[in-house]
């Protein structure tokens, strides 16, 4: 009976054995394992929303830039088409670019230096005769024989006025032909030196002409009052044109042409005011009507100021 049972205790025995729990320790790393992939099965659960969603952002932003600069490259393209001015679709031409030689202005500087100098020193010195000139030649209504008797017994101020004349015009007369672009800037001296040259012999042959012909005439008082009219207003004239010179020498072009403007203006004015003076002064004296006076005017002073002028602009280009 005893081994009966032990036989049977041995059978039940292991059973009962592999009904228990497990040991903890043994089944602790497990839950730990599991623990770390539960977690890292998170991360690669969250990961992937955020990576796409950056991506998103990223392809917003992609696709808006490309139809801004799409959008831009359309706007300038069809600026460079329908702009006339740009005239991108036409055929290209071959615009040839030369140096351009830029000449120094210091001649013309120094020699205008010299000219306002000297009227300088002619209003200083000279002060009533300076004076005198501008009260006869605003005062034409009015005899005012003392000051024109004090203006012609003024030999030297008068000659040193005139050499003031002759210098300014021929700085005029060289601005003007370099102006229109009928001379070169080179040798300048040497241009200015004509103009004066030129200008001065004209009056010259003019005065000597008009003296010539107050004594043969016996017109003498006369011709004496209509070469004191002339170059009492070319005397006027060159210190009037003087800023006008000065303007037209080292401003830029378009002011320049302006000055240029003005200055033919009033260069055309003194003539027109030489005749009325001068007619108005001599009316009396000599019984001319005003269109033979006018055509006497035409054919002494203008005419053989236009030929010199002709010939000097001939003479330059040709040895310039």
């Amino acid at each position: 009976m005893k081994q009966v049972l032990f036989y049977a205790f041995l059978l039940v025995f292991p059973a009962l054995v592999f009904s228990q729990q497990p040991d903890t320790s043994k089944l602790r790393p497990d839950s730990v394992r599991l623990t770390i992939d539960s977690v890292q099965l998170k991360q690669d659960s969250v990961m992937p929303a955020k990576i796409d969603s950056q991506a998103i952002k990223k392809l917003i932003r992609d696709s808006v830039a490309g139809a801004y600069r799409n959008n831009y490259l359309s706007s300038w393209n069809r600026l460079l088409k329908e702009n006339q001015y740009l005239n991108s679709q036409a055929k290209a031409v071959a615009m040839p670019a030369h140096p351009r030689q830029s000449v120094p202005d210091d001649n013309v500087f120094y020699l205008l230096l010299i000219i306002i100098a000297l009227l300088g020193f002619l209003r200083f010195f000279y002060t009533r005769y300076f004076n005198n000139l501008f009260r006869v030649f605003f005062n034409a209504s009015l005899r005012q024989s003392q000051l024109t008797d004090q203006l012609l017994q003024a030999k030297l101020p008068s000659l040193l006025f005139n050499i003031f004349f002759v210098l300014a015009g021929g700085v005029y007369v060289y601005l003007l032909l370099r102006h229109y672009n009928w001379i070169t800037a080179e040798n300048f001296w040497l241009v200015v030196l004509y103009c004066g040259v030129s200008l001065g012999l004209v009056y010259f042959v003019k005065f000597i002409s008009l003296k010539f012909t107050g004594w043969v005439t016996g017109f003498k008082e006369i011709t004496n009052t209509y070469v004191f009219v002339i170059f009492l207003i070319n005397k006027i004239l060159s210190i009037v044109l003087l800023p006008l010179i000065v303007v037209m020498a080292f401003s830029i072009s378009t002011l320049a042409t302006v000055a240029v403007m003005i200055s033919l203006l009033l260069v055309g004015l003194m003539f027109l005011l030489r005749f009325f003076r001068s007619y108005g002064l001599l009316q009396h004296q000599l019984k001319i009507s005003k269109f033979h006076f006018f055509m006497y005017v035409i054919g002494i002073e203008v005419i053989p100021l236009l030929l010199i002028y002709k010939g000097l602009v001939l003479l330059l280009s040709k040895n310039l």
